[in-house]
């Protein structure tokens, strides 16, 4: 059974993929001891990108597991060897469809897991891309670095306009990066933007607003250098319409089409990635299941705050797999 298959046997759910920020030393090993698929998917990771990836997974070291050049194709790893184990345990018992919608969705380089979980993207394209997405972020970082903070206790619109104020005040670059989930925003620009943000949002209310640890100012016009060259490789990436509806990052609209997905995946290099938004509108199309596939459990901890009446499970290892298997059959 294809992973998509399964997807799309599970009405009323929406399957998630975990960004950067998710990964851990340790993560995968245990699916890999007790799923052959698993194991095999780890494999076919090292093989396409020509290094041990599962033993960065497995057993680090985490400031080498971290660096965005390995962090991405890491996460996409573990989280379809988590999906495919998901397929291969259920297998014909899942061909029963139950009626309800169904979505997939990924926060930030997530969005490319759920692509290839989705059918749209094959696994061996979407690796050698993210990877490639790693490398040139990574670059983008080094030539202009930037400054990312999180704003607790803002909504997303008073997080953006008093971003466009600092913007205003100093000439930088400040921008909202993500809008997570409410009241947890987080800020992304060049060191001038948000320093001049952080005063600004704290004396509006912010109830706490915490410079992140990274140099990287994903999800801001910093990462334009790295445009051209990812806007190429996107192009080069075979890519055809979801087997199964993917909600978008920057505009929390259905991707349908190659056309609208390779816009996409470009878009929110640059852009904001609309956490809330996105999951808000699965929550109105009658989405009741929320499913984190792969490592931790940060996408569930925001759809909490999203939407409290959500039923949420995470499969990022061999307990996870068996929750979701005992439930599913219990439906």
């Amino acid at each position: 059974m294809a992973p998509f298959d399964l997807i799309a046997a599970t009405g009323g759910a929406a399957f998630l993929f975990p960004g950067q920020g998710s990964q851990s030393v340790g993560m995968g090993y245990a699916l890999a001891q007790a799923y052959p698929v698993a194991r095999a998917t780890f494999a076919e990771a090292d093989d396409l990108l020509g290094f041990a990836l599962s033993d960065l997974c497995f057993h680090g070291p985490e400031e080498t597991l971290t660096d965005t050049i390995n962090a991405q194709p890491a996460l996409m790893a573990v989280s379809i060897a988590a999906l495919r184990v998901l397929a291969a345990e259920l297998g014909d018992a899942a061909g029963h469809a139950v009626a309800g919608p169904v979505f997939v969705a990924g926060h930030s380089m997530g969005e490319y897991t759920a692509l290839v979980a989705a059918g749209a993207i094959p696994f061996a394209d979407g690796l050698r891309l993210v990877r490639e997405r790693g490398r040139l972020m990574k670059q983008a970082g080094t030539t202009t670095p930037g400054l990312m903070a999180a704003v607790l206790g803002l909504e997303e619109g008073q997080v953006a306009a008093l971003c466009a104020e600092a913007a205003t005040q100093t000439g930088g670059v400040v921008q909202v990066a993500n809008d997570n989930c409410p009241g947890q925003i987080v800020i992304s620009g060049d060191r001038a933007g948000v320093e001049a943000a952080v005063p600004l949002l704290e004396a509006a209310g912010a109830r706490k607003v915490v410079t992140l640890a990274v140099s990287i100012a994903a999800h801001s016009p910093l990462m334009q250098p790295a445009a051209e060259e990812l806007a190429a490789a996107i192009a080069a990436t075979p890519i055809s319409a979801p087997n199964v509806p993917v909600i978008g990052n920057t505009t929390a609209e259905l991707l349908t089409d190659a056309a609208t997905i390779r816009a996409e995946l470009l878009a929110q290099l640059t852009g904001s990635v609309r956490w809330t938004a996105s999951m808000q509108r699965a929550v109105a199309a009658g989405i009741t299941e929320f499913i984190e596939i792969g490592p931790g459990d940060v996408l569930s901890g925001l759809m909490k705050r999203i939407e409290r009446k959500a039923n949420r499970r995470t499969v990022g290892d061999p307990a996870g797999v068996a929750d979701f298997v005992a439930w599913w059959q219990a439906r």
